[in-house]
């Protein structure tokens, strides 16, 4: 099929179509039928995206199933995919049905609620397939406005708050990233993302108020797209937006958001600042990886100290993050390769724990650690599937969440000594903050009267549960079902980056010799 990524890609976009032409009412029938379209849309976007899956070359370091066609304004419609992002369309693609199938208790306005996250799955795939940069920018924006409304609309109490403070923290960053954009098109005379990913930015030194940059523009431009990508991320200091995103939403807006949006991110690292500003990566990497351990180590203390069940997850989720981010700029084959894996493996991990909590809270109505305790005496295959995912998100071997931490860990070592020490101090905080969570409510007596007539996981739910516990397992014990699709584009990263970090080298050593005559 020509036309595979862009079907994979709309087909969600037609759902939501059908949804809001065809539905009438708000009547029970019409909330089943609102959840059953979407449901099945998602499904089939699934099936067609494993026909990408199907035609995908490991072996091939380029883009694959290119499609390019004229679009507005003189601007091109080019979407393709590489060994980077081919799996995170297909993580993509696997999780929305479970997340649709999430929602069944779902009552409020459920025809615009199923639109919103048929929208959002059209605008995520966008990201990772879209192979110019005006393309990329509108699927990259466009995913906030369904996201806001999910939290803003169907959140907490406190969601008009939340939305708010995540679209601002996410907008803004995106801003300086467009200013870098125009820069880049005027350096380069093109939008397309192959093109600039081949094209040599300038990185003369040069001084601004007194102030040398070294690596000249594609620093200054790195620091553009690092606002963005760090926010989406996220990295400490700008994490702030998370917990209370992830406290307000709902059970599937939660899901979404750690699962897939936040890997936005880790992949905007790995398609722009890395090839494009390889100098720019060079100078500010070690900043990078800094900021990664103190982000792992604080958020992990924070964690340590939460009364609520999800802001301990979402703390957990910007630890989980400082390791991708660490991996991603340890730039060699291992830390690239542990970045991926963790990003494809926190998807199954964070989601399946997002809704581990939803469970609970759908019978009690409350995220409150104190609220619970003892919850195996009622619920023992409940207690069951969490500690399964309590272990994988601690990164026990044998589950997906050891591979992408050792990775990582084994690539940060090469870097960096200390700085290996510090990250591996993060895998025995969480066990701490994982097993203390699951100690206070699931372990021990059930003394509270409100929890003596809770009731075990429906067959539906241990359902949603099932395809992440098989892929947590099989990612876990054969890891090469990931590591052979990325390794030959990491690969290609990875000797992009040292030749051009290498020639910038020989160069500044050039221009020094002389000053040390």
């Amino acid at each position: 099929m020509s036309n595979l990524l862009s079907l994979t890609t709309f087909i969600p976009l037609v759902g939501a179509a059908i949804l809001a032409l065809f539905l009438r009412g708000n009547d029970i029938a019409a909330q089943r039928n609102a959840k059953w379209v979407a449901l099945a849309t998602t499904i089939a976007t699934f099936i067609v995206s494993l026909f990408i899956i199907g035609q995908f070359d490991p072996s091939n370091t380029g883009f694959q199933m290119v499609e390019e066609r004229d679009w507005l304004l003189g601007l091109k419609y080019k979407m393709g995919v590489d060994g980077i992002s081919v799996l995170f369309v297909m993580l993509t693609t696997f999780l929305m049905p479970l997340v649709i199938a999430s929602c069944w208790n779902v009552s409020d306005r459920v025809k615009e609620y199923m639109i919103a996250f048929l929208l959002l799955e059209t605008l995520m795939l966008g990201v990772f397939m879209a192979l110019d940069l005006v393309l990329f920018y509108l699927f990259f924006e466009a995913g906030l406005i369904p996201m806001f409304l999910i939290i803003g609309i169907w959140g907490g109490a406190n969601r008009i708050y939340a939305s708010f403070k995540f679209f601002l923290y996410t907008f803004l960053g995106s801003v300086l990233m467009l200013v870098a954009m125009v820069a880049m098109f005027t350096d380069a005379g093109t939008t397309d993302i192959p093109t600039l990913m081949t094209h040599t930015f300038a990185n003369e030194n040069f001084s601004v108020l007194g102030v040398q940059i070294i690596g000249g523009m594609q620093t200054l431009m790195w620091l553009a797209f690092f606002a963005s990508f760090a926010v989406k991320m996220p990295m400490w200091p700008v994490h702030t937006w998370l917990p209370d995103a992830h406290v307000q939403a709902p059970t599937a807006g939660s899901v979404v958001l750690a699962a897939i949006l936040l890997k936005m991110g880790g992949y905007g690292f790995l398609r722009f600042s890395l090839p494009m500003f390889p100098i720019g990566s060079e100078v500010m990497g070690p900043l990078v990886l800094w900021l990664s351990v103190i982000a792992i180590i604080y958020t992990s203390l924070v964690a340590l100290v939460q009364t609520d069940m999800k802001k301990l997850i979402a703390y957990s989720s910007v630890a989980h993050m400082g390791y991708v981010t660490m991996g991603i700029f340890a730039v060699n084959q291992q830390g690239i390769d542990g970045a991926i894996f963790q990003m494809i493996s926190h998807g199954f991990i964070s989601g399946a724990l997002f809704l581990a909590v939803g469970v609970i809270y759908d019978r009690m109505h409350t995220r409150e650690i104190d609220a619970y305790g003892g919850l195996v005496n009622r619920m023992p295959a409940y207690a069951l599937i969490f500690m399964f995912f309590t272990m994988a998100n601690v990164g026990l071997p044998g589950t997906s969440g050891f591979v992408g931490e050792f990775l990582v860990l084994m690539g940060i070592f090469q870097v960096n000594t200390w700085l290996a020490v510090f990250a591996a101090t993060g895998v025995i905080l969480s066990a701490a903050y994982a097993l203390w969570l699951y100690r206070r409510v699931v372990m021990g007596d059930l003394i509270k009267e409100s929890l003596k007539t809770i009731t075990d996981m429906t067959s539906r739910e241990k359902f949603i549960m099932a395809p992440l516990i098989f892929m947590t397992l099989l990612l876990g014990v054969y890891p090469a079902l990931v590591l052979d699709i990325i390794g030959p584009s990491v690969a290609a990263l990875v000797d992009q980056y040292d030749t051009a970090t290498a020639a910038f080298g020989a160069a500044a050593d050039l221009a020094a010799a002389p000053a040390a005559h």
